[in-house]
């Protein structure tokens, strides 16, 4: 549930309160010192809405690197959640629509492999019992989550 705190955190801080660190191809760096927090974030290539990927620093907290994604349509219940980035897949802990790495060390692994492949997928079956997929593409998400990281080095 912890998870769900810091996500309620992402989503409540007004946009102004928000610093550009960068932008990086496709994703974004940003700091709210407010919080403090720091993070990369990116929006599906295939689809309009909400849904978006991002990786996120809670200097308070002691996270770093920790992975989410915000499904662009709301997931079946019990439905399973896998991320694809490039050849290998990771099974997601989700919400209705959300979805994170289930510990410290799969966000890890997502990361190290975000930083080698070309795309990314989160795959499940929508409320409507279709099956959807959000993809994003990785340019720029290395430099993205490390201008994140450096953001937040100080705060605290």
């Amino acid at each position: 549930m912890k998870r769900l705190w810091l996500l309620s955190l992402l989503i409540s801080t007004p946009a102004a309160a928000r610093d550009s660190l960068g932008m990086f191809e496709a994703w974004g760096a940003f700091r709210d010192p407010a919080a403090p927090r720091c993070y990369a974030i990116a929006k599906p290539v295939s689809r309009a809405g909400s849904g978006f990927a991002a990786v996120g620093n809670w200097p308070r907290q002691r996270v770093r690197g920790q992975v989410h994604f915000r499904l662009s349509r709301v997931r079946a219940d019990g439905a399973s959640v896998i991320l694809n980035v490039g050849e290998r897949r990771f099974p997601l802990v989700a919400g209705q629509a959300d979805a994170w790495a289930p510990d410290p060390r799969s966000d890890a692994a997502i990361i190290a492999a975000m930083r080698s492949a070309g795309s990314m997928s989160v795959q499940t079956q929508g409320a409507n019992g279709r099956a959807f997929a959000d993809t994003y593409t990785l340019r720029g998400a290395a430099t993205a989550i490390d201008a994140a990281a450096l953001g937040c080095a100080r705060l605290r």
